[in-house]
């Protein structure tokens, strides 16, 4: 057992050594130590949180065997998630740092408590944790394909939204009132939050899944830290309000890619139907041509010949390149082009994938130079003097109907202004909208070629081009 003293002075600086390793995330080749770095201080967390108590009192079956447990399903779990499962696999994350804090809710709850303070904290564990593991679970289920990726709108889907929000809100309140048992409190409480989870979560479609991602991470820290109030744990407060913080912080800045406000996400006006052909932009679309070169308005015998003779490429790549595991292909493409003269780029949109970051991360297993990774803002001037635009898997991050498409989900979406370049070379998968249900203009654009399958097969007849 250590004391309170040393219990306080190491919860500091584990705490700065996380967010060292935070720090360090941010470039490329510090992020593996940085990961190391804060799993390492959060395993040295549980040992100090352990030692804090007398060792007589932890029981074997309550405390050690499920952290050892834990840890073994963690690793075996680690091991097979392959990095397309892994906007999924943050979801369930979340939703195990919402169960964990209503847990600790609950039986903070039934124990009881001296003063008023810590029972409200509890209660409010207990919503939001239960909120955070409703949602997750539904985000989660979009993510994998197991739940509708559209958004799911119920009949007086705000009244219901509200009415659970609010009585989320006054049986949180409630768990310091002495009149009420703490059976009835917890019940109605997780009840009503968990279906506040779920009525937000089912209601945002794919386009808005980067922004639930990052919104659940801030909840699963205001869940932590509530926990952590309810306890008098400095640790948790301090581990909490830091994930909680920054995943707030990170909520805000993909609004602000995005151009939509939080509030109208979560209350869905974001998330409608594509407007029937009101504008040309929104117009049907034809259906899918056969897959091929052929597919698109450019001869196939020229792309050999735009390829070789680009001199300016900028690669954008999307989700359906996640999909294919068509990276490696994506590498070997701008390493020939490059070979041949070509200054290459890559334009990353700050929600394309399923969460932030996705695309760097895949585009860094197969050593694309991080100086070649360009945000939008800074790529989108480049586009009018580009040779060559080349789209592997992207929809609605370069869709233009965002500028014209008034009533659809993207409008008013800054996008990729891929349309300004010169030609145009599109590897997607087929003809179908987005995750937005926008139809995409671009594909009848007459500079674009669209080359339709699995992306590994279309990039890879590209790179036999340059061959030849």
């Amino acid at each position: 057992m250590i004391s309170v003293s040393v219990y306080y002075v190491a919860c500091g600086l584990l705490v700065a050594g996380m967010l060292f390793g935070l720090a360090c995330l941010s470039k490329v080749h510090t992020a593996v130590l940085g990961n190391r770095l804060s799993a390492v201080c959060v395993a040295l967390a549980i040992l100090f949180a352990l030692l804090r108590h007398d060792p007589a009192s932890l029981q074997p079956g309550l405390i050690i065997w499920p952290i050892v447990l834990g840890t073994i399903f963690g690793l075996w779990w680690a091991g097979r998630v392959r990095m397309i499962a892994m906007p999924q696999t943050i979801a369930m994350l979340k939703s195990f740092c919402g169960a964990a804090a209503a847990v600790v809710g609950v039986i903070k709850l039934f124990e009881g408590a001296d003063d008023l303070f810590s029972l409200i904290t509890a209660g409010l564990a207990l919503a939001v944790g239960m909120v955070t593991l409703a949602g997750s679970l539904v985000a989660a289920g979009k993510l994998s394909g197991r739940l509708n990726q559209r958004p799911v709108v119920w009949p007086g889907h705000q009244i219901l939204t509200a009415l659970a929000l609010g009585l989320s809100l006054f049986w949180a309140g409630t768990a310091g009132c002495p009149f009420l048992p703490a059976w009835l409190t917890v019940t109605a409480c997780a009840a009503f939050s968990g279906f506040l989870g779920v009525s937000f979560a089912i209601r945002i479609g794919g386009a808005d899944m980067p922004i639930t991602i990052s919104l659940l991470n801030s909840l699963s820290g205001t869940a932590i830290a509530s926990a952590g109030m309810s306890v008098g744990d400095p640790l948790l407060i301090s581990v909490g309000g830091v994930v909680g913080s920054a995943g707030l912080l990170l909520t805000q800045s993909m609004c602000h890619a995005m151009n939509r406000g939080l509030s109208d996400i979560l209350m869905g006006r974001t998330s409608v139907a594509a407007a029937a052909s009101s504008s040309p932009a929104a117009a049907p679309m034809a259906e899918a041509a056969p897959a091929g070169p052929e597919a698109g308005p450019e001869p196939a015998a020229d792309l050999g010949a735009i390829l070789r003779s680009a001199r300016r490429v900028i690669i954008i790549p999307g989700y359906g390149m996640a999909l294919a595991q068509a990276q490696a292909q994506v590498k070997e493409l701008a390493d020939k082009l490059e070979a041949g003269g070509a200054l290459v780029d890559y334009a990353i949109h700050p929600v394309a994938g399923r969460m932030p970051g996705h695309m760097n991360v895949l585009l860094a297993e197969v050593a694309v130079p991080y100086e070649q990774l360009k945000e939008m803002d800074e790529i989108n001037p480049a586009f009018p003097e580009c040779d060559l635009a080349v789209v592997v898997g992207a929809n609605d991050v370069i869709n233009p109907a965002a500028h014209t498409a008034e009533g659809t989900p993207i409008y008013g979406m800054p996008v990729l202004a891929v349309e300004a370049a010169r030609h145009i070379i599109i590897c997607n998968l087929d003809l179908k909208p987005g995750y937005a249900g926008v139809d995409n203009p671009l594909y009848k654009n007459p500079k674009a070629a669209l080359l339709l399958g699995d992306a590994v097969e279309t990039v890879g007849g590209l790179i036999e081009k340059l061959r030849k």
